[in-house]
């Protein structure tokens, strides 16, 4: 039975998986509980949602300027102190974060977060991958991210509660401010099951020893691995820029054509992520019925009905719907994304290829944050945000289409395999 298939997966897996989902919980909620407030903050100290693109866009900067040193950084000195050292800095951060009010604060504590929070990011997937076998990995995945988005169906949904109940006591600003710094908190507690992790480096014999400490060596030794990195690059690039436009701005989407209060805005993004999370668990399934290529882009053009919805509606309850459907449709694939690359390159260069697929993702999301405010601003939250929800629609379609053509032909055997 399908429970059957789960059970016999998660029973597999060692202790550092599991208590890599501990911390996966524990970061994720704090983050949900923060990342569904903060933009309300910014507003509640009087700045325009042109702040709230610049922060957006120097957090996302950051990330995609750092993300590749930490991946080759995770790759040389080990996923587990990577991801400690991130993690303790990022959730200082967000407590720093809470208490910022002027302009060069704002923007200097999120270029911060962009910084720290990547060398948490770009360890867990090759983590994850480096403690399992290759035949576990798709539901290893799908498991990982039904964990991270269900965590954040709990911060998404703390966060507008809290933010509403800590208001009867005091000002809005303040009561936001509390369910700040609470999201922060929560977040450091994420550190300790990373204490606990048992790592032990491997040394891979794909390479010559004598080029081990040059990076470029290592590049040009594994030219085929190197190859997929930019390939599912350019794929995310494409669906990043389209990401940027729309998904940081979700619930101001929701708040300024809905009049939605917090704590709805909390629930209907707590919602979307619920959906998400039992979307990547019936990924497995789509993978075994069309394989790997065909189930990421069927899952992604799947959704685009749903974003159309979201875009052009007045109705509340039907932009819920679309929102909970496009969200769950669209990253439904994104275990089965980095399952699939995962087991494409070398062991030596997962952390690169981690980072750079999330680099350009970023990047992404930093050069569109100031296009998609700018656009609601000069047209209306009508049809602003219909504007910037079509144009996304088009990119999701340009990359899911990309996705197919490529990695279709792609010869597999050409491809550096994994180690399990």
């Amino acid at each position: 039975m399908f429970y059957k298939e789960w059970v016999h997966q998660i029973k597999g897996y060692n202790q550092n998986i599991r208590r890599a989902f501990l911390a996966n919980i524990f970061t994720q909620i704090g983050l949900g509980i923060f990342m569904v407030i903060y933009n309300f903050y910014i507003r509640e100290l009087g700045y325009s949602d042109g702040m709230n693109g610049q922060v957006i866009s120097m957090t996302s900067l950051a990330t995609a300027i750092i993300l590749i040193p930490a991946g080759l950084l995770s790759d040389r000195f080990g996923r587990k102190n990577i991801m400690l050292y991130g993690a303790i800095a990022t959730g200082a951060v967000l407590i720093i974060r809470s208490l910022a009010e002027g302009p060069a604060m704002l923007l200097s504590a999120a270029f911060a977060t962009g910084l720290t929070s990547a060398f948490l990011q770009v360890s867990s997937i090759p983590w994850l991958a480096e403690n399992s076998r290759a035949e576990q990995r798709v539901h290893l995945f799908s498991i990982h991210f039904a964990i991270m988005t269900g965590a954040n169906v709990i911060g998404n949904l703390s966060g507008g509660l809290l933010t509403d109940f800590f208001s009867l006591f005091m000002s809005q600003l303040n009561g936001i401010r509390v369910t700040l710094m609470l999201g922060g908190v929560i977040f450091l507690i994420g550190i300790f099951p990373i204490i606990k992790f048992q790592e032990s480096r491997k040394v891979t014999n794909s390479i010559d020893k004598s080029k081990s400490d040059s990076a470029k060596a290592a590049l040009l030794a594994r030219k085929d691995s190197l190859k997929i990195v930019v390939l599912f690059a350019v794929a995310q690039l494409i669906i990043g820029v389209g990401a940027g436009l729309v998904i940081p701005y979700l619930n101001l989407y929701f708040s300024d054509r809905f009049a939605a209060s917090n704590s709805a805005v909390g629930m209907i993004i707590s919602l979307g992520q619920a959906m998400t999370a039992v979307a990547m668990i019936i990924g497995p399934k789509v993978v075994q019925k069309f394989g790997e290529v065909k189930a990421v882009v069927i899952l992604q053009l799947s959704s685009l009905p749903f974003l159309l919805l979201t875009a052009y509606t007045e109705q509340l309850w039907l932009a819920a719907i679309g929102f909970l459907f496009r969200q769950a449709l669209m990253n439904a694939g994104n275990p089965i994304q980095m399952s699939l690359m995962m087991s494409k390159v070398d062991d030596s260069m997962k952390g690169f290829a981690s980072s750079v697929n999330q680099m350009v993702f970023n990047l992404g999301w930093a050069v569109m944050g100031p296009v998609s405010t700018g656009i609601v601003m000069m047209y209306g939250s009508y049809w602003g945000y219909a504007a910037v929800f079509t144009i996304t629609a088009i990119l999701y379609l340009i990359g899911s289409l990309y996705f197919l053509i490529v990695f279709k032909r792609y010869n597999p055997k050409k491809i550096a395999q994994m180690t399990a």
